[in-house]
This record gives structure tokens, sequence and C-alpha cells, in this order.
């Protein structure tokens, strides 16, 4: 008995949670849901099932923790620069929108997409959690990393980076946004939707929203950041069906004509904006979106 103790705490010691979740997020990157098995993980790590068993129970639990790893990482990441603008968010849209590489676009191929999601993608209004919400002791980061390194500046600009942080995270890895929907839609009490809520909630918070409002105001913005970000994922995936030989801006350019060839009568109002839609920037257009929610929040403020 005392051998076999022994053994099974060298292979804890030899074996982390963290590594396995780290080399879970590697075969999700690479192969999607469908290549992460516990034979591919074993092969990875070099180990046997025992091992991996030792400290996740069965596959739905290593998506947890890799979600839950990603998220944890993308809000605590510093915010950039591009991210903050020295004016409170107005009508106008983001007053500093960051540059995006030429890849960024909605339904375009490969690194392309459409990020003007609707919010109800990221789930039903019940889908945020509540900030009380505890999440389990395993959780890949401390409850301290529940929130991004904001301190410094506005609220808004806080909010800005936690947008632009899941932003990221779900553009880099394809498989976060189909996890993020099952975790919000089934999973409310795990560390995940309280993750997401507390890091925008602080900022609703600090904005000076009454607390009656706190709940509505969050809701809003996280099913907008995750339905606007799912969506340039999807998309982004879809067009990566096209081809090499169909770039970015022939795709938009197609699709622009195609619009402001429509029937004038039944579609006024999309042939008129078919001209924006023909190279413009997913990001500048994502941080519009957060701005609007951000300018009606404010606008609704008691006066001080």
């Amino acid at each position: 008995m005392a051998t076999r103790t022994r053994r099974s705490q060298r292979r804890t010691e030899a074996l982390s949670r963290e590594r396995i979740v780290e080399a879970a997020i590697e075969l999700l990157d690479a192969a999607g849901e469908s290549g992460l098995t516990f034979r591919a993980l074993t092969e990875r790590l070099a180990t046997g099932p025992g091992a991996i068993y030792w400290h996740v129970a069965n596959k739905g639990e290593l998506l947890g923790a890799a979600t839950d790893a990603v998220v944890a990482a993308a809000l605590a990441a510093e915010p950039a620069a591009s991210a903050k603008s020295p004016e409170p968010a107005g009508p106008a849209g983001p007053a500093e929108s960051p540059e995006a590489p030429e890849s960024a676009g909605p339904a375009g191929p490969a690194e392309s997409a459409e990020t003007a999601g609707p919010a109800e993608a990221a789930g039903p209004a019940e889908s945020a959690g509540p900030a009380e919400a505890a999440g389990p002791a395993e959780s890949a980061e401390s409850p301290e990393a529940a929130g991004p390194a904001v301190s410094a500046g506005s609220p808004q600009d806080g909010i800005r980076a936690i947008a632009l942080g899941l932003f990221d995270a779900i553009e880099e890895h394809p498989w976060l946004a189909s996890q993020l929907m099952t975790q919000l839609s089934h999973s409310l009490w795990e560390t995940v939707a309280p993750r997401i809520f507390e890091s925008v909630g602080r900022q609703i918070r600090a904005l000076g929203v009454p607390e009656s409002s706190w709940f509505a105001a969050t809701s809003a913005l996280m099913h907008y950041i995750l339905g606007a970000a799912g969506q340039n994922a999807t998309n982004a995936a879809s067009a990566r069906t096209l081809g090499p030989e169909v770039d970015r801006a022939r795709f938009l350019d197609a699709a622009s004509t195609a619009w402001e060839q429509l029937d004038p009568d039944d579609y006024p109002f999309t042939r008129a904006v078919a001209g924006q839609l023909r190279g413009h920037d997913d990001r500048e257009q994502f941080l519009a979106g957060v701005d609007l929610i951000l300018s009606g929040i404010t606008a609704s403020l008691p006066a001080r």
C-alpha cells in the first residue's frame, strides 16, 4: 500500500493539471474539439491514461478547464494602448480604434469575419451569472485574475480592454466560441460565466451605474462582446473553406457589389451601406459596437 501511494504521489508531481490543460489547448487549437481525445493527450504528454484521469475525470471537465484557462489569460492581459480612448464613449463610435491587419473582416476568407454578431448569440439573458457565483477550486487562475489589469484607466478603457482580450482569444482559438456558448448555456455555476461577468461588472460599477441596473448593463455588454466575437470566429472558419485563392478584398468587393445590385424598393438601406461593407475593419467595427452600448449606459446615468 505504501509503495502504491508513493507512486501515485510521484505521478501527480510529474504531471500537473496545468500541464494537462495546456496540452489540451494545444490539441484543440490544432484539430478542434474532435481532435481532443484521451489517446491523443496521452501521446502528447508521453504518459498513460491513468495519470490523466488522476487530474481530470472526463473530456467535459477537460474542455471546461481549457476554456477557463484561455478566458482567464485573456482577462488578465494588460490592456493594449490601442484599446484606450482619451474621452468617454460617445455616439460617434470608438475614439481610438486600433489598427487591424488586412486579414480582419466579416464573412471574408481565411482570417476575415463579420464581427457584428447578434447580441443574443451569447445566450439568453440568464446566461450572465451573478458576480458572486463561485468557481471551482481547480481553476487555472486565482480569483484575482477575474479582471484585467485596468485600474490605471477609465472604466470605459477597462471594458474595451476586456472586449478586445476576449475578441483576440476567440479569434486565436477557433474552438473557444462554441465552448463559451456551452458554458454560458449549461454551466453558469462553473468558473467561466462568473469570471467574465465579474470583469465587466466591476467596470460597470466603476462607471457609477445604479446597482439596480448592474445586471442589465453587464449582461448587454457581455452578450454583445461574446456574440460579435463568436460570429467573427464562425465566419472566419467558414471563410477558410473558400480556399487561399479568394482573398478578403475580393470577397468583400463581390459582396458589396451584390448588395449594390439589390432591388432598390426592397433593400434601400442595405444598398445605401453596401460601400461600407467593402474594406471595413473588423476590430474597428467591434469596438464601435462596444462604444454604442457604453454610450447608452452612460447617457442613462443619473446627473451628478
